[in-house]
């Protein structure tokens, strides 16, 4: 039927385009200052980028007519995203393992951080395009969300998932601190102020923003209002307008110092101790 010639299509783009992507970025790692490469870490990663490889491109002479054929190559699929899950983790410890053995470089870190922030884009585009693949071909429908297509939620409820992620840092926050902020949320829709505000999105893409905003909003609240009875809230406004949706997190974390925001968004720079890695759970700042 119509859903199998869709998978064959899928199955003919993806073993071409799959093996230009990780190809691109494999290059963009061997480009790497030599003292990052040579990090445990950044090794690891580089070896997952050479196995995926490899395993997509045992599909380039296979044929899309055979039901034998699409069924591996979802499989291999599921295998090549499920070793590429710690890539994120793993990578930034290299970074760590670089910053220990050699200090600060200004020039390595503007290599660095203009490398990661292409690295990260690539890994999320590819991720995007295997799971894509996986959750329409594999013969089953997700009982929690059976309207995604895909990953991607037609309706997807903004402030749902604003809730879901601060849920989770809140549990981390109060594993670490014993205590979190309260939330309160306003919504404005400028296209429907009747409606809850939902956009076409991928909400797990939505959530992993929104939790690593919510770790650093309830870390400094808690660290500079220790001696106060009440933490102040963390305040989140969820507008739509005819064009775009805008997230504004505020917290009362006593704000950054002018010289330092320049900073903010580089890899190499925190406003907190470095996490430990390996100690089995996931740190509220890293």
């Amino acid at each position: 039927g119509s859903s199998n010639a869709c998978e064959k299509t899928s199955f003919a783009f993806l073993r071409q385009e799959l093996p230009v992507r990780l190809s691109n970025i494999m290059k963009e790692i061997n480009l790497l200052p030599d003292r990052v490469l040579r990090t445990p870490s950044v090794q690891l990663v580089q070896s997952w980028y050479v196995q995926s490889l490899l395993d997509i491109m045992e599909f380039l002479d296979r044929d899309p007519e055979d039901q034998a054929t699409l069924g591996q190559f979802t499989d291999s699929l599921v295998t090549i995203r499920n070793r590429h899950n710690d890539v994120v983790p793993t990578m930034a410890q290299g970074v760590i393992e670089y910053k220990e053995a050699y200090g600060d470089d200004p020039v390595s870190n503007q290599n660095i951080q203009y490398f990661l922030d292409r690295f990260y884009l690539s890994r999320i585009s590819i991720r995007m395009l295997i799971n894509q693949h996986t959750l329409l071909f594999d013969g089953s429908t997700n009982p929690a969300h059976p309207k995604h297509i895909g990953s991607i939620d037609p309706h997807c409820n903004v402030a749902n998932v604003v809730r879901d992620a601060y849920n989770m840092a809140k549990l981390l926050c109060d594993k670490y601190y014993m205590a979190s902020p309260d939330l309160e949320i306003e919504e404005v829709n400028a296209t429907n102020s009747q409606q809850p505000v939902s956009i076409v999105y991928v909400p797990s893409h939505l959530y992993h923003m929104l939790f690593e905003l919510f770790k650093n909003a309830m870390r400094a609240p808690v660290e500079s209002h220790e001696s106060s009875p009440r933490l102040p809230p963390i305040k989140v406004m969820v507008a739509l307008g005819q064009e775009d949706l805008s997230i504004r997190m505020s917290d009362r974390g006593m704000g950054v110092p002018l010289r330092k925001i320049e900073r903010l968004f580089s890899y190499m720079y925190s406003t907190a101790p470095t996490p430990q890695m390996g100690t089995g759970g996931t740190p509220l700042v890293g």
